[in-house]
C-alpha cells in the first residue's frame, strides 16, 4: 500500500483541546476566567454558568485577541456572574429558619413545625414545612425537588384537556428536568421535557410554553406555520417570550440555589 493511500485512509488525530485560565478584575474583585482553545471552535465566545466564567478561542484566534474580547464585554460579564451567584435572588432555605418559598411568581412566607416526616404543603398563610429532627440538607433538596415537581405536574394537568383537541395525539411522556438554556423540549416519539424552573415564574409564562411543545406535534420545526398554530392557542405568546428575555436566568438560578 502506497504511503499517500495509508495518509488518505487511516484516522486524523483529533485536535486536543487546551484549557488554562486567565485573571481579571471585576470592581474590586479578581476572578478566574477558564480560557479553552477549541479546535471546533469558529469564533470567539465568552459563557456564564454556575461552574463560572468561560472563554473559548478558535484555533487562529490569538490570546491578545482573546482579552480584548473580555475586555470589551467586562460589564455583561459582571451582570451575568451577579445573577448566576445569587445576586437578587430569595435567601437560600435552611432548616427551621423562616424565609420565603418561590412558586408561580411568588415569594410565598415559609414557616417550620416540628414533626415526624419531612412534608411541605401550602395553605392560607404561605408555606408549611413538617420538619423532623434529624432532617439535613439532602432530605430538604429532595423535599423541594417532589414539592415542585408535583406542583408542575398539577399545571400541566390543569391545562393540558383544553389544548388536546385538534391535536395529533397527546405527548406520550413528560419528563422534568433541570435545563441549562432550554424551557421545553419534544422528542421524535413524542415525549415532552419541561424544565422544572417554570413553576417558579407567572403562570401564563408556563402555559405558553406547554402551547409551545404542544404545537412541535403539528410542525417538528419553527416555521411560519408553526408560530400560526401557536398564535391560534396562545394569542400572548409574545409577551411570555419576552418575559423569559427579562426573568429567565433568574428563575434558573433561583431552581439552582434551592436544588
Amino acid at each position: 500500500m502506497s504511503r499517500l493511500l495509508r495518509r488518505l485512509i487511516s484516522p486524523v488525530p483529533a485536535a486536543t483541546v487546551q484549557r488554562d485560565t486567565v485573571r481579571l478584575r471585576l470592581e474590586d474583585v479578581e476572578i478566574e476566567v477558564l480560557r479553552v482553545r477549541d479546535p471546533r471552535a469558529r469564533r470567539i465566545k465568552l459563557s456564564v454558568d454556575e461552574r463560572g466564567a468561560r472563554l473559548t478561542l478558535p484555533p487562529r484566534a490569538s490570546l491578545v485577541m482573546g482579552e480584548r474580547f473580555l475586555e470589551q464585554h467586562r460589564d455583561w460579564l459582571g451582570l451575568q456572574l451577579r445573577i448566576y451567584q445569587g445576586h437578587g435572588l430569595p435567601a437560600a432555605l435552611q432548616p427551621g429558619v423562616e424565609g420565603v418559598l418561590p412558586l408561580r411568581g411568588e415569594l410565598l412566607p415559609l414557616r417550620w413545625q416540628e414533626g415526624r416526616y419531612a412534608r411541605l404543603e401550602i395553605d392560607e398563610h404561605g408555606a408549611c414545612v413538617q420538619w423532623p429532627s434529624r432532617g439535613g440538607d439532602a432530605t430538604l433538596r429532595r423535599l423541594l425537588r417532589e414539592f415542585y415537581e408535583a406542583q408542575t405536574r398539577a399545571d400541566v394537568g390543569r391545562w393540558l384537556p383544553k389544548y388536546l383537541p385538534g391535536l395529533p395525539r397527546a405527548p406520550s411522556r413528560l419528563r422534568l428536568k433541570v435545563m441549562s438554556s432550554q424551557w421545553g423540549s419534544l422528542a421524535p416519539d413524542g415525549s415532552m421535557a419541561l424544565d422544572l424552573a417554570l413553576v417558579l415564574g407567572r403562570p401564563a409564562a408556563f402555559e405558553y410554553v406547554l402551547v409551545h411543545e404542544l404545537c412541535h406535534l403539528i410542525q417538528a420545526n419553527h416555521s411560519p406555520a408553526f408560530w400560526h398554530e401557536v398564535e391560534q392557542r396562545f394569542p400572548d405568546w409574545r409577551a411570555q417570550r419576552d418575559y423569559f428575555q427579562l426573568e429567565g436566568r433568574r428563575l434558573k438560578a433561583m431552581l439552582r440555589q434551592l436544588l
